[in-house]
């Protein structure tokens, strides 16, 4: 299946390659974070499908803090094997060379470890804080370069909440994007691309394969690192402070132990 997956993927990207990458240049004037989305990116069969096979929240990890509530999973040897399929057809060469060719941004790989990607699902409540994504791969020898997210739950609308935010350096104006069913969303990574996603306002489950490109070439032409590093929205100046002092403490951690002082939350089954 995963093949037949790929084959669509890079149909439908091809087909409307050039306006999406204009859309993904003119993106910056809104809040500086270079963007597009590709909506129907699979058959409506297909799609509703993968979404019928998500794993139900329990099976999946809680991450629960002040900066984030949702449940994420990339325990794919315990799921349907369509949803393996999906994510690493999305790692597929031919997928990523017509998504350099939309984007401009060149020597990408994939994420094959899923360090940072797999499936997420938020339920009512649920939210992801303001942020910027930690800068490296878990050897810290390529950058990230951009966010690829395929959200699947049907008819799912912006007064639901759960969707996309992408803000300017200061995270005081925003863009939104709706996690609308069916649709892939392609972002940028940078030093200074602040996202989040809003809190999930109806009894529904919002879900999500994600996957990350990385590179050997900086996004800025320049050598940089950071930790996953959180804000707040804008009517929450005493988490902003609290989540400040947070950024220093695990920066500072991390200079220290490049590694990481916690085992790898990685992926080491077969890449289907």
């Amino acid at each position: 299946m995963k093949e037949e997956i790929v084959q669509l993927i890079v149909a439908r990207l091809t087909r409307d390659a050039e306006p999406l990458a204009a859309a993904f240049q003119a993106s910056r004037s809104e809040v500086g974070v270079r963007y597009c989305c590709v909506d129907d990116l699979l058959p409506e069969e297909l799609a509703r499908r993968i979404h019928e096979r998500f794993p139900k929240p329990e099976a999946m990890r809680l991450m629960d803090s002040f900066r984030e509530k949702k449940y994420t999973s990339k325990s794919f040897d315990k799921f349907d094997p369509l949803l393996a399929d999906i994510t690493f057809a999305v790692q597929d060469p031919r997928v990523l060379a017509v998504v350099e060719r939309i984007t401009g941004i060149q020597q990408q790989i994939p994420d094959a470890s899923l360090y940072a990607g797999g499936l997420s699902a938020m339920t009512q409540g649920h939210f992801l804080g303001p942020h910027i994504d930690n800068s490296h791969e878990a050897s810290r020898q390529y950058y990230r370069t951009l966010n690829l997210l395929y959200y699947v739950s049907p008819d799912w609308s912006l007064e639901n909440g759960g969707n996309l935010e992408l803000w300017d350096r200061q995270v005081r104006q925003r863009a939104t994007i709706v996690s609308k069913f069916n649709r892939l969303a392609l972002m940028e990574t940078t030093p200074t691309s602040w996202h989040s996603v809003s809190k999930v306002a109806v009894d529904r489950t919002r879900c999500c394969v994600s996957n990350y490109y990385f590179s050997p070439r900086s996004p800025t032409g320049s050598d940089y690192f950071n930790v996953t590093s959180f804000s707040a929205w804008p009517n929450q100046p005493v988490r902003r402070a609290l989540a400040r002092l947070d950024n220093g403490l695990r920066q500072a951690v991390r200079w220290l132990a490049p590694q990481g002082l916690g085992k790898k939350d990685v992926y080491e089954g077969p890449k289907q």
